[in-house]
């Protein structure tokens, strides 16, 4: 018998920067991948390993299926062995839609859409009474129970109405019915025979028709016969039968129906407590628990201004002029200042020129207030500007007919445990496991539960698991962080009980705190022992140390890595002597400072609210390095982000940037004093530099501008007449107009994966060929976007305007970027180091306030050190610095430490420590507290 291989085998790996190396895995065990920030982690993971573990799979599937899924071109790598299907777990939220939900990306809404729909106990939407279904056999018990211990003498006739759907033009009645072996009918209460003259007109003239099945007593020995029956009847009278006996008459339905006033129910079902489905969905907001309003603040975001100056927001575009000046004779007639702040034009006419429908009031005439304009502008809505155009001015508000629930009321009149479904999914995922521990059910239900909770159980587990135990099941997945939706991808797969898979994961324990990392590698190692093969790109040592397994590339970034630098047992690096063992050995780190930055002024914030952050008083000195800390869900970005950053631009810049229309929400404050003392506030965050290949790290630092300016001003461009343009690729002028500007050409395969080939036209250089012969230090402008920026700087240092821009990129670490390199191929941490590079790069101003939210994402341990003295170079040039962190080494540099917790979500949202991190660690209560006490 042939066993499987021990190991995955990739030999000569040429991906992107790396420089031939052949690497193994051990299989069925926990593998890290580390080294610098650019050193090739990512190409070996993910474009390499993943890439041809999916491709191959893809490949096996026939043509037709190939072309609904995605195409994955063929790695460069000349050989791989051992590999298994692979499946991919990055750092990255795809998610757009508002129907996605938690519970929905889990599958644990499935679950409890199943449970509802099998033991749930339906209540009538009139009465509240209970609504039950009649079966046979409680049919014949309830038969038995009223007339069976009368005499004999009055049988029991079971019968059936005649279903609406018989009344047919084309059919006679009553000749089926005697087809289908029915002999008699009460007609208005008079029994007739079918076969009789006349019985088709009796039959269709008649209001009260029932069709008689059987007549029987209904003692113990005819049981059988009873049932018998009642299944007729059920079955011909599309649910309903009707007992009589002696006068006496009962309905029965098969049908939900209350079981007191006997109103229609709907039938159980799953999809019945889907929000994505029209049978569930609430018909007033479609499922998604909000409706569009148009909201007067947007309209006019800013009261001070004056009607003149653009008050009312939606006129204030080009097309609307006529609008504009018809509101500025209605204003004159009305004798509005159109001067004065709309906060100061009284309430009354402030209602008219919002709400006035066209004609009514004094000078109204022909003038439409904005609010019935807006709504008129909605027949227009098929065109897309449109749509775009209105949006701008729609808050989504709360359902008023579901109340947020976005169910039906028939969905919500279905309990189990007196709770509705959307009452559970408000619960948080720890609340829920709680109540799933202490649910109890009836036997019956329990019986047919059974199954159901323990798939609900054990996923409800896997969500706490991973550490998200904060999140609501109802809360939107586009609302996720990067690793929070990793996270819920790692707790998918923990109970997707595959075997044998090759899991790829990046960085799992982004966005986690230290507190939080012990639990997520337990259950990476659980899937390792699962028998899977688990590959991940880490920086964290506790992750470094827990793996059976580790490859280290480097030795630098760029160019200068890419190759093999280490690949054994993980507790041996410490003994190779790579940057990543000294680190883990102690023999390099990062130490703590001198002395603490003293704080001069103070920046208060009193009351902040919103989310799980209510009424929090912070101070955070200016001048300093300070750092929020806090596990995952305590409140850190909401109070940083949200209400923070939010308030200081609309009092440093008069309005703040949040899209309010899109659901970005605004925090509230109290009191904020002290913001008086910054000129700005700067979010640094790791959203990408650019969405094209064209954006690149040169344009983004204003570089390449000057860069164009030197080969224009060359003797060969100039005698030809070249502009700095000419030498753009993203104008006409100078670039290949074939490929216009992109130096590839894109050809669709269809079912296979598309392919990019370098232009015939330009060779892949982007430009016209005359432009190539302009030259500068030897090199032409195609040759110059393919140096890196250390390259650059020696070549061009007689420059001192590009110089100085590059020598930024430089200093934060970034000195192995090629200049063209586009910027779709940056990771998080390199772009939001370009972000401080160009930060830096700006000479007015020095009391400015950089948020930056976990800058150490992506960064190997050196590279937190070179972070480090980048943030301090900021706060040395007289800035405040705030960041959002988990990482140890830079929280103890800081010299202000706001710790927040003590946990997630409604356990979270206060300040547990605030002050050095010296202090902080002296406080029990906090988790980070316990970190920071082994100051090293």
């Amino acid at each position: 018998m042939r066993h499987p291989p021990e190991r995955v085998v990739l030999r000569n790996v040429r991906q992107h920067n790396l420089k031939g190396i052949t690497v193994e895995f051990p299989r069925r065990a926990l593998s890290v991948v580390t080294g610098p920030s650019g050193s090739g982690k990512s190409s070996l993971a993910f474009d390499t390993l993943y890439a041809e573990g999916q491709r191959r799979y893809i490949e096996s599937l026939s043509t037709y299926a190939k072309q609904f899924l995605e195409r994955m071109p063929k790695p460069l790598v000349d050989a791989m062995e051992g590999l298994s299907p692979a499946v991919a777990i990055e750092q990255k939220n795809p998610t757009t839609s508002s129907r996605s939900t938690v519970g929905t990306a889990t599958e644990i809404a499935d679950f409890l859409r199943l449970l509802w729909a099998r033991a749930g106990t339906q209540t009538c939407l009139q009465c509240g009474r209970d609504v039950k279904r009649d079966t046979v056999q409680e049919v014949v018990d309830a038969v038995r129970k009223a007339w069976g211990v009368r005499s004999t003498a009055y049988p029991v006739v079971v019968s059936f109405p005649l279903p609406a759907s018989a009344h047919r033009p084309d059919v006679e009645i009553a000749a089926q019915l005697r087809a289908a072996g029915f002999v008699r009918a009460q007609i208005d209460g008079e029994t007739v025979r079918l076969d009789e003259e006349g019985a088709e007109g009796r039959v269709r003239a008649g209001k009260d028709v029932l069709i008689l099945v059987d007549r029987i007593a209904p003692t113990e020995e005819n049981r059988g016969r009873l049932a018998d029956a009642i299944s007729t009847a059920f079955s011909e009278g599309e649910g309903v039968a009707v007992a009589l006996n002696n006068g006496d008459r009962q309905r029965f339905s098969e049908h939900p129906a209350c079981s007191a006033c006997g109103c229609a129910a709907p039938v159980l079902t799953p999809t019945l407590f889907s929000f994505n489905n029209p049978r569930g969905a609430c018909p007033g907001c479609k499922g998604f628990g909000a409706v569009l309003e148009y909201d007067e603040a947007l309209i006019v975001p800013d009261p001070r201004r004056s009607l003149a100056n653009g008050a009312l927001d939606p006129w204030t575009k080009p097309r609307y002029e006529g609008r504009r000046r018809l509101l500025r004779e209605t204003a004159r007639a009305r004798g509005v200042d159109l001067d004065a702040p709309w906060q100061d034009i009284p309430p009354r006419e402030r209602h008219f020129l919002l709400h006035n429908k066209g004609g009514e009031g004094e000078g109204g005439g022909r003038y439409l207030g904005i609010f019935p304009f807006l709504e008129r502008l909605e027949e227009k809505r098929y065109k897309q500007y449109i749509r775009v155009f209105l949006r701008q001015y729609q808050l989504a508000k709360t359902c008023p007919g579901c109340s947020g629930a976005r169910l039906k009321p028939e969905s919500l009149a279905v309990r189990v445990a007196g709770k509705t479904i959307a009452e559970v999914a408000a619960l948080t995922a720890a609340d829920l496991a709680a109540w799933l521990a202490d649910l109890a059910l009836p036997a019956f239900q329990q019986k047919v539960a059974d199954h159901i909770l323990d798939e609900l159980r054990a996923r409800v587990g896997f969500i706490n698991d991973v550490g998200l135990g904060y999140l609501t099941l109802d809360r939107q997945t586009r609302t996720l962080s990067g690793g929070e939706a990793q996270r819920i991808a790692l707790s998918n797969a923990l109970g997707s009980h595959l075997v044998d898979t090759l899991y790829v994961l990046d960085e799992p324990s982004i966005g986690l705190h230290p507190a939080d990392v012990d639990r997520l590698l337990g259950l990476l190692k659980r899937l390792s022992d699962a028998g899977n093969t688990v590959v991940v790109v880490e920086h964290d040592p506790a992750a470094m140390r827990a793996a059976s397994w580790m490859v280290e590339l480097g030795p630098a970034s760029g160019e200068a890595g890419g190759q093999l630098v280490y690949q054994g047992p993980a507790a041996a690096v410490c003994e190779a002597g790579t940057l990543t063992g000294q680190y883990l050995s102690g023999e390099k780190r990062i130490g703590v400072p001198s002395a603490r930055r003293p704080a001069v002024r103070w920046l208060d914030v009193k009351g902040a609210r919103l989310h799980n952050v209510k009424g929090v008083d912070v101070r955070i000195p200016l001048g300093t390095l300070t750092a929020v800390t806090g596990v995952s869900g305590s409140g850190k970005s909401t109070l940083v982000h949200d209400v923070l950053y939010r308030q200081l631009e609309g009092r440093l810049r008069g309005q703040h940037s949040a899209k309010q229309h899109l659901g970005e929400p605004v925090g509230d404050v109290a009191a904020l004093t002290g913001w008086e003392h910054l000129e700005d506030v700067v979010l640094i965050d790791q959203a990408p530099i650019g969405r094209t290949p064209r954006s690149n790290p040169v344009t983004y630092v204003k570089a390449f501008d000057e860069l164009r300016s030197l080969f224009a001003n060359e003797a060969l461009a100039r005698a030809r007449g070249y502009s700095p343009s000419t030498f753009s690729f993203n104008v006409a002028g100078g670039r290949c107009e074939a490929c216009e500007g992109a130096g590839h050409v894109l050809i669709e395969m269809v079912f296979l994966a598309n392919v990019f080939v370098p232009c015939d036209i330009c060779g892949g250089s982007r430009f016209k060929r005359e432009i190539l012969d302009v030259k500068l230090q030897g090199a032409n402008i195609a040759q110059a976007l393919e140096w890196t920026v250390d390259q650059a700087i020696q070549r061009l240092h007689r420059h001192p305007r590009l110089a100085r821009s590059l020598w930024y990129l430089q200093q934060v670490g970034l000195g192995y970027l090629r200049l063209g390199q586009p910027a779709t191929t940056l990771s998080g941490g390199e772009a939001q180091r370009l972000k401080i590079a160009r930060e830096l790069a700006r000479t007015k101003g020095t009391r400015r306030l950089y948020i930056l939210d976990e800058p150490t994402t992506g960064l190997h341990l050196d590279d937190v050190r070179v972070l480090c003295r980048v943030l301090d170079r900021l706060v040395d040039a007289g800035h405040t610095v705030l960041v959002i962190e988990h990482n140890i080494d830079v929280i103890k540099r800081a010299d202000w430490v706001i710790d927040l917790g003590p946990g997630a979500g409604d356990q979270g949202g206060r300040v547990v420590a605030a002050g050095t991190p010296e202090d902080v660690a002296q406080v029990a209560e906090s988790a980070t507290g316990r970190y920071l006490r082994d100051l090293a």
